[in-house]
């Protein structure tokens, strides 16, 4: 398997030029046409991408954000000229004009090369309900890709494309983000258009977006995040960021939630919580879990009969048996049903916020365990709700989320964790996730005759030389991670701590980036006694910046701390040890 460039590095090693944009676009094609048949329910012709090119080339290239990037489109979301099936062939129409949230991606540059696979009718969180065949997930075929965005995420997991739209009712742009190791962000409802998206529920249906950065999904929230006036459900929200950066964390307790032990997920989980750059406070996970069950126990299932309109009742034998096993259940349900769900939704609300007043970001586990696909075909509704568990309260509580990778398991399966919080904070929740995966969502700001440097032990703005690089007139930038191939190694003298590249490792280490004038940085070079030299270091992002590096060989090289993942991590366990014995 293999990964696509980002949009920004897409960008900036093809160029801005329009033979270079048809490149890419012909190496997508090519890639999806030689993928698993399961990911795709349409792959656009030659004929359908040559139109896109054509109107490509009449635009300018630094002028559109998305330039020449090749996309794909869950296929409940319109496309004009192209068919929209809701993963049920006999529901199929062919829109006339693309969905809003498209149409602002095809302004700004993007190509779409193909409508994606999904559960069908956007109901269920597995990738297995669907005529068109089941999406293993990519990494290991034996096992679910999650769902209903299956065909969307598994498209940019397996390198096809750089991102990918879905939607997210219960979790549909999470869950397969989770299983296959990538970023899923999913709105405040209304945020984003649902105009040209066939519905689910369509008072929590949101559309989402598949990519491999968080920095990826910022610059396609900032293109579709308009406000339309012609979807009566689309909302003016007043955006908010938060208090502090670090944001104040809380997080469920592992302790409170069940989890299958063999998978390993809860020993990511529980690793994960310790890597916060701030204390975490831990919240008890049983009134989400409440509000979630209400998804399908209440009304709501009702709105997908709605949905549906006649279809369900003049063509139910086109719709797959599971689909229609769970939305025919919302034909049960009564007015005083939906009102007493709803003052029910109310008084959880109520009681939600007052636990979680002192908290910006709330983190949870996406999923807690992953499902062979045998295992979810014989057990559909089971295996179901327990993927939902801690998706299905999102969309109800009013939240915005972002599912960001967290390791892998022994048998190589990504594990996912999702950042919620409040509607509106969808710019704030984006720069937190980016923090914690190292990253930034903004390009990193240096004036002329700076350098940048990474720091990453005792010149840490919090450590004890920090003062050193204040003296030199240093500006800070931002708190992000090296690429993964990285290991961090304590020196002798207890407070400082060198890098050194190494391709077999796996380890993304934290760092400081500042900016300080060339002549300063002579200056410091000075005060850096050996075994440290300057040399350069690779960021997450793909940007190379100057860092104090371990030179020579070392006999031994110092304490191998690389799996704590940074110098604050390692002295916050190792004074946790110390106050133990």
């Amino acid at each position: 398997m293999t990964s696509p460039h980002t949009i920004s590095k897409l960008r900036e090693r093809e160029g801005l030029d329009f033979s270079a944009a048809c490149r890419v676009v012909w190496d997508a094609v090519s890639r999806a046409r030689k993928s698993d048949d399961s990911i795709w329910i349409h792959r656009l012709s030659d004929a359908e991408i040559d139109s896109h090119l054509s109107r490509l080339a009449k635009l300018k290239p630094d002028e559109h954000a998305l330039y020449g990037v090749p996309f794909a489109i869950k296929d409940n979301i319109d496309l004009a000229g192209i068919p929209s099936t809701a993963g049920c062939t006999k529901f199929s129409y062919t829109p006339s004009q693309s969905a809003l949230v498209v149409q602002l991606l095809l302004d700004a540059g993007a190509i779409p090369i193909g409508k994606t696979n999904m559960d069908q009718f956007a109901t269920g969180l597995t990738g297995t309900r669907s005529p068109y065949g089941v999406v293993p997930n990519a990494m290991d075929s034996a096992y679910i890709s999650g769902g209903s965005s299956s065909g969307s995420a598994v498209a940019v997991a397996t390198g096809i494309v750089p991102f990918a739209l879905g939607t997210d009712t219960a979790g549909s742009g999470r869950v397969p983000a989770a299983f296959n190791g990538l970023v899923g962000f999913k709105p405040s409802r209304g945020c984003w258009s649902t105009r040209g998206v066939v519905p689910a529920c369509r008072s929590l249906d949101c559309v989402s977006v598949f990519t491999h950065t968080v920095s990826d999904a910022a610059t396609i929230s900032r293109i579709v995040g308009q406000f339309d006036a012609k979807e009566p459900l689309s909302r003016r929200i007043e955006t908010a960021g938060f208090s502090s950066m670090p944001p104040r964390f809380g997080h469920f307790g592992a302790q409170d939630l069940t989890w299958i032990e063999m998978s390993g997920y809860r020993e990511l989980y529980e690793q994960f919580i310790t890597t916060l750059p701030s204390e975490s406070k831990p919240i008890d996970p049983d009134l989400f879990i409440q509000v979630g069950q209400m998804l399908y126990e209440g009304p709501w299932l009702a709105e997908r009969v709605v949905a549906l309109g006649d279809f369900l009742s003049t063509r139910a034998d086109a719709i797959h048996p599971v689909t229609r096993s769970v939305i025919e259940k919302g034909k049960e349900i009564s007015a005083a049903d939906y009102f007493r769900a709803h003052y029910k939704l109310a008084e959880l609300r109520r009681e939600i916020e007052s636990i979680t007043v002192d908290i910006d970001v709330l983190i949870a586990p996406t999923c807690l365990q992953p499902y062979l696909i045998e295992e979810v075909l014989e057990e559909p509704i089971s295996t179901n709700n327990q993927l939902g568990t801690l998706t299905n309260f999102v969309n109800l509580l009013d939240l915005c989320g972002v599912s960001i990778p967290a390791g892998t398991t022994s048998d190589g399966l990504p594990f996912g964790v999702s950042l919620l919080a409040k509607c509106g904070s969808d710019d704030a929740l984006l720069d937190s996730a980016a923090i914690l995966l190292g990253e930034t969502t903004k390009p990193i700001a240096r004036q002329e005759g700076e350098e940048l440097i990474a720091v990453c032990a005792a010149h840490m703005s919090d450590q004890p030389l920090s003062y050193q690089l204040r003296e030199l007139r240093a500006r800070y930038i931002e708190t992000t991670k090296t690429s993964a191939h990285y290991r961090l190694f304590a020196l002798s003298d207890g407070r400082r701590a060198g890098i050194t590249r190494c391709l077999d490792s796996t380890g993304a280490i934290e760092v400081e980036v500042w900016a300080i004038s060339r002549q300063n940085l002579g200056s410091l070079i000075t005060q850096i006694p050996a075994p440290l030299a300057l040399g350069r270091v690779e960021l997450t992002c793909g940007t190379w910046v100057s860092a104090f590096v371990l030179s020579g060989e070392l006999d031994p090289p110092g304490i191998d701390i690389t799996q704590y993942g940074g110098w604050r991590n390692y002295l916050k366990c190792k004074a946790r040890s110390d106050s133990s014995t």
